[in-house]
């Protein structure tokens, strides 16, 4: 298993950062590593996510949603085929913070092709750059 993570500190509500979050059709305008989002962020639903890794090749998949915590946890699950392929468990965690909030992206990876299919860096870069342009996008907003 691999974990990959970010945080950042936000000068904004929990309530901005998670409309922000959770308006998956405004992604284009504002998210460079998941430039496109489709469906409903509901317990059991199916999304369609776009990922555009720095330097790497972009990815679409479909992960299903398994926690909403208005204003405070979003996590999906995703799998490339098959169960203990390349499974991954992305959160996106909004805490309240002195002046704002803290926000955490995290993935867990798992699956046999890990080792061989997951650039760390690439990965790492792409939470990065979405946490600094969640942060203009609220803060511009707050």
């Amino acid at each position: 298993m691999k974990t990959v993570e970010h945080e950042i500190r936000i000068a904004a509500s929990p309530e901005t950062v998670w409309n922000i979050l959770t308006d998956l059709e405004s992604y284009a305008d504002w998210n460079p590593f998941i430039p496109n989002a489709e469906g409903t962020i509901e317990r059991d639903a199916r999304l369609r996510v776009r990922v555009e890794p720095p330097g790497n090749r972009p990815m679409t998949f479909k992960p299903r949603v398994k926690i909403v915590e208005p204003n405070g946890r979003l996590v999906w699950l995703g799998r490339l085929f098959v169960p203990n392929l390349f499974d991954s468990r992305h959160e996106f965690i909004i805490e309240p913070a002195v002046d704002g909030v803290r926000f955490l992206q995290r993935e867990t990876f798992a699956g046999v092709l890990i080792p061989i299919a997951l650039d760390v860096e690439s990965a790492e870069r792409g939470f990065e750059e979405m946490n600094e342009a969640l942060k203009r996008q609220a803060e511009t907003v707050a």
